[in-house]
């Protein structure tokens, strides 16, 4: 991708069933063009250290648009449209649905298709955050002031109180298993009916436990085209489990809004 950077790190290993990752970017001025938000087992928390994120639609067509410098969107199982073209420099987090209890302080489900403000969220914490993440001297900085004020928020009593364990289960095998198990093996596991699964599951992280299984086996195959040697798309189709590589072509189109190409054209440095 032109006028492209971007710095990765792990989060402290206290943060890490919280957030999964930070990374960086600088992407410089192009031409105006729509990027496609694919759909994703994290949340996206992102903070806008110069420019703003301008979202044309959430993945929840209902739900309306806007600009954010600092915001956090829900979990989804379609793409979101943002505009692209303007410089901007920021860090984004991958958010799990735990990190929405622990850090923010609420369901992950209550952003389930949306985006909001961090403002909203953390109040006068979000704003002070963004000034201390741009007066910091380089991304080391940065990282280390994400994890000073993220371990902060994890302390500050929010948790994962009302959490139902069966959740929690039941989001642990879908991640273990890749988003391979059957939806009425899981309920037996759990001891509960489908229906009951899916209501309490839904409400807890945004998704239902087929949705949630879709996205975590099309995350794990996304990640899997970034590696070194980019393998082919039909070796990353069998090992995430699909059914062929025509199967995961249809979830990029649905997910992603564009082909597997597409995808990778754009990330492509």
């Amino acid at each position: 991708m032109p006028g492209f950077q971007m710095w990765e790190r792990d989060p402290a290993p206290a943060l890490r069933a919280y957030v999964s990752a930070y990374a960086g970017y600088r992407q410089e001025a192009a031409p105006p063009s729509t990027h496609q938000g694919a759909a994703s087992a994290h949340l996206t928390f992102l903070l806008c250290l110069d420019g703003r994120v301008e979202l044309l639609a959430n993945a929840d067509r209902s739900k309306p648009p806007g600009a954010f410098v600092a915001m956090v969107g829900g979990l989804h199982d379609g793409p979101a449209e943002i505009a692209q073209g303007d410089p901007q420099t920021g860090v984004q987090l991958r958010l799990t649905w735990r990190g929405a209890r622990a850090l923010l302080g609420l369901p992950a489900g209550r952003l389930a298709g949306d985006t909001v403000d961090l403002a909203a969220l953390l109040g006068r914490r979000a704003g002070t955050l963004l000034d201390r993440l741009a007066c910091a001297s380089g991304w080391p900085e940065r990282f280390a002031l994400l994890d000073d004020e993220l371990m902060r928020l994890a302390a500050a009593g929010r948790g994962e109180r009302g959490v139902r364990p069966e959740v929690g289960y039941a989001w642990d095998r879908l991640a273990e298993t890749g988003g391979n198990l059957r939806i009425e093996v899981l309920a037996a596991e759990v001891g509960w009916s489908r229906r009951h699964l899916a209501e309490v599951f839904r409400a807890e992280t945004g998704l239902a436990p087929k949705a949630a299984a879709r996205v975590i086996r099309f995350e794990r195959a996304r990640d899997r085209l970034l590696e070194p040697g980019r393998p082919p798309l039909a070796a990353v189709a069998a090992d995430a489990g699909y059914v062929d590589q025509a199967h995961l072509s249809r979830d990029f189109r649905d997910l992603a809004g564009l082909t597997a190409t597409a995808w990778l054209a754009e990330r492509t440095p």
